[in-house]
C-alpha cells in the first residue's frame, strides 16, 4: 500500500537536507564519538577494533534520526552542534595527551 502523499516531504530541499544530514552528519558524529571514546577509555586499540562493528550500528541509528524532524535543516543544526562539541572535547583531550 503506497504512502499517503500528505505525510511525505514535498520540498526537494527538505529531502536533500534529511538525506545529507543522515549520511554525512551521522557519519561525522559517529567518527568523532569513537575518537573521543579512544581518548577516554584506557586502551584505545580495543576501541579501534570494536569500532569496526559499532561505527556501522551507530551510523545507521543516526541515519534514521533526521526523518523524525519536520525540518531537515534542524537535523543539520543538531548534528553540527554535536560535532562541534565532540571536536572541542577531542581537541582538548589530544592536547593533554599528544602521544595517543
Amino acid at each position: 500500500m503506497p504512502a499517503n502523499k500528505k505525510y511525505l516531504t514535498q520540498s526537494p530541499w527538505q529531502q536533500f537536507a534529511k538525506i545529507s544530514a543522515g549520511i554525512i552528519g551521522g557519519y561525522v558524529v559517529t567518527s568523532l564519538l569513537h575518537l573521543c571514546l579512544a581518548l577516554w577509555l584506557p586502551n584505545p586499540k580495543e576501541v579501534l577494533i570494536t569500532s569496526i562493528f559499532s561505527v556501522f550500528i551507530v551510523w545507521v541509528v543516526l541515519l534514521i534520526i533526521p526523518y523524525l524532524f519536520n525540518n531537515g535543516w534542524k537535523a543539520w543544526l543538531l548534528y553540527l552542534s554535536i560535532s562541534i562539541v565532540l571536536f572541542i572535547i577531542y581537541s582538548i583531550g589530544i592536547q593533554q595527551n599528544p602521544f595517543l
